[in-house]
């Protein structure tokens, strides 16, 4: 049983990208009970997966509560504190921070669980980093939270709900820069036969492009489909995709500043 001793803070935002349905969702909600007394959640009615930090400029935001936190503490964090945003990820921490907590900002966000890991340049279209990014935008200590799985087998869900509380508490105890959140992703194995935490790079990922499927609909309309496409890319031996490979948990600190260093100073040379 949680007590007060355990927790790391006082609230805990989480969102996501895969829904507010999404089972990821609920491992969280589980997670964030063990590590905060007051937990709340507003996230995407419907799945954001691919909006990485984008936010809603042109349409109203409507928000509905959903009812209470799976596992939350009773006090101050027992009635309605889940809500959903016909939003994306980052909607729903700018309407989480700055008017549902308005006044009570949360101490840490949390996004995820994501179904599927976060690795690489896919971090960069990720809805789930997204979220964090946004979190880290607004000053606030942010963790976005994968699952890596293998397709065509279950997604592991006991393997982040076992090790994630560990695994935050972990960070959470390290310094890291008000200009960064952390991407992490647990590995496609047992909990049992995960292996400890490494910090790593981003690296390149298994991301290798972008493809369109076309087909036709019942009423002989086109219609095409944009699919991420994938392949074991060769990849440093410090980076996420090698870690979660090797049955590794991975955190990777992440930034928006994006400048190619080298490109920059080539070109400064030649002008």
């Amino acid at each position: 049983m949680t007590t007060p001793r355990d927790y790391i803070c006082e609230r805990i935002l989480l969102t996501n990208d895969d829904g507010i349905d999404a089972p990821g969702l609920r491992v969280l909600e589980q997670v964030a009970a063990q590590l905060a007394p007051e937990i709340w959640v507003v996230a995407p009615r419907h799945d954001q997966s691919g909006t990485s930090h984008s936010i809603s400029l042109h349409d109203p935001l409507r928000v509905s509560p959903q009812g209470e936190v799976q596992g939350a503490a009773s006090g101050a964090a027992s009635g309605a504190r889940r809500f959903a945003v016909p939003g994306t990820p980052g909607d729903c921490v700018v309407m989480g921070v700055r008017h549902l907590m308005a006044g009570r900002r949360p101490d840490m966000i949390l996004s995820g669980v994501n179904r599927g890991g976060n690795l690489g340049v896919e971090t960069v279209f990720s809805g789930t980093v997204g979220a964090a990014m946004t979190g880290m935008l607004l000053g606030i200590p942010s963790i976005a939270l994968s699952q890596v799985f293998v397709a065509g087998q279950d997604v592991p869900w006991d393997t982040a709900r076992t090790l994630a509380p560990g695994v935050i508490r972990q960070l959470a105890a390290m310094d890291w820069a008000a200009e960064a959140c952390l991407n992490v992703n647990f590995p496609a194995c047992p909990p049992s036969e995960a292996r400890k935490m490494l910090l790593t790079s981003q690296g390149l990922g298994l991301m290798d492009g972008v493809d369109v499927v076309t087909g036709t609909d019942p009423r002989g309309l086109p219609y095409h489909w944009l699919t991420l496409t994938r392949a074991r890319l060769a990849d440093d031996a410090g980076s996420e995709a090698a870690g979660v490979a090797a049955f590794h948990v991975t955190a990777t600190p992440l930034r928006f500043e994006r400048t190619h260093d080298s490109t920059l100073a080539a070109m400064r040379a030649g002008l």
